[in-house]
């Protein structure tokens, strides 16, 4: 008996075909990458400007390390490598303390800085 294979594609994510979507979004947020590989930029980042280009290259690295398993985001937490930290109303709580998110003080906030 003989197995067909489907007709499904997959496409796979490179830096130059992640889809990138430009969206509103809370104040003080420039950008967003998901769990899908999408990546938000706010509309108030002008398209074409440094800025925007910064803003992807940093998102790009979440979105590459959330694609290889080495971080992860829930509502109410976010795990970097083998640790969990606790997430609420915007805060993340590290080492014993709360820090806002997008923090520097964060391991994968640290990465992701040094690719812009």
């Amino acid at each position: 008996m003989a197995y067909k294979l489907g007709k499904e594609r997959r496409k796979i994510r490179t830096p130059e075909n992640t889809p990138i979507f430009r969206k509103k979004l809370d104040k003080g947020i420039l950008g967003e990458a998901n769990m899908d590989g999408s990546i938000y930029v706010s509309k108030d980042v002008p398209k074409g400007s440094a800025l925007e280009k910064k803003v992807i290259r940093h998102e790009s690295v979440h979105a590459k390390e959330m694609k290889q398993g080495k971080i992860e985001y829930g509502d109410d937490y976010v795990r970097d490598g083998n640790k969990t930290y606790h997430r609420k109303d915007g805060k993340i709580k590290y080492n014993g303390k709360w820090y806002e998110e997008g923090s520097s003080v964060f391991p994968w906030e640290k990465r992701a800085k040094k690719a812009e």
